[in-house]
């Protein structure tokens, strides 16, 4: 049986400064998108967004993410513990990122961006979407390291199965290496080829939309769940509740554009 190796939470200490495995996979992140925007503004120079943007994107994209990743992980799945606990809301090395809740910082973020170089929303997100997957790999990889969003309880038959000793001494699916897997590398994969040539404005953002919320509707089987709506059902999660309304808006902006 596996045993969750219980990581040091902090990467690398120098004195008083400590860097946090968490902190440090935001950051590679951050690199791979400004990397892969290079690439793709060379690939694609009729998207309008040029390497000289990139700087530019990735602050907007940075403010975003925290603000929103951490407002959301606040509203929609720890209310009551952040109300008893206010001084935690900015405790953001500890952990707790709602991905929900940091894209749609990042739509506002994008929409403000756009705005400010005379580009529409869907140009902005067709141009960064398939920068994103690697990125969320990485985060999950974070969440694998800090022990934290670990899997429901499996058949201690599955070779994989481990334990987290901090929850209990139950075998449970790494769920967290689960979604890096699928939210990660199968949607980064799957959207660097579709994203590869000039499609309809908005249908690569849909093909974002869909594949992430699909792949995240899956891994929810995996992970142990979070309350529902208003937390009164486990069986549809929070997460696949705020999953289905981006896979309904991705197919339409899939089969709009593509039409239009």
């Amino acid at each position: 049986m596996l045993i969750h190796p219980q990581f040091n939470p902090v990467a690398i200490s120098l004195g008083p400064l400590a860097v946090r495995w968490y902190g440090l996979m935001y950051m590679i992140g951050f690199v791979l998108f400004v990397v892969l925007g290079r690439r793709r503004a060379q690939q694609l120079p009729a998207l309008g967004i040029t390497v000289q943007h990139l700087d530019d994107l990735l602050f907007y994209g940075v403010l975003g993410v925290i603000l929103g990743g951490r407002l959301g992980q606040v509203i929609f799945y720890e209310p009551g513990y952040f109300i008893q606990h206010p001084q935690d809301i900015l405790a953001i090395w500890k952990g707790g990122m709602s991905f929900h809740g940091g894209f749609l910082g990042v739509l506002v973020a994008m929409y403000l961006y756009g705005r400010k170089i005379g580009k529409t929303f869907f140009e902005v997100t067709d141009f960064i979407a398939p920068l994103v997957p690697l990125g969320l790999a990485a985060g999950r990889i974070g969440n694998f390291i800090n022990g934290e969003l670990w899997g429901r309880v499996a058949d201690a038959t599955l070779p994989w199965a481990m334990i987290f000793p901090q929850v209990d001494n139950l075998p449970r699916h790494p769920s967290q290496l689960y979604q890096a897997g699928m939210e990660g590398l199968c949607l980064f994969f799957i959207l660097w080829w579709y994203a590869a040539k000039i499609r309809a404005r908005g249908a690569v953002s849909g093909m974002f939309l869909v594949g992430y919320g699909s792949f995240r509707f899956l891994a929810e089987y995996f992970r142990e769940p979070d309350a529902g709506i208003f937390g009164f059902s486990y069986t549809v999660s929070m997460g696949q509740w705020l999953s289905l309304p981006m896979i309904l808006f991705g197919l339409y902006l899939i089969f709009k554009r593509s039409k239009s």
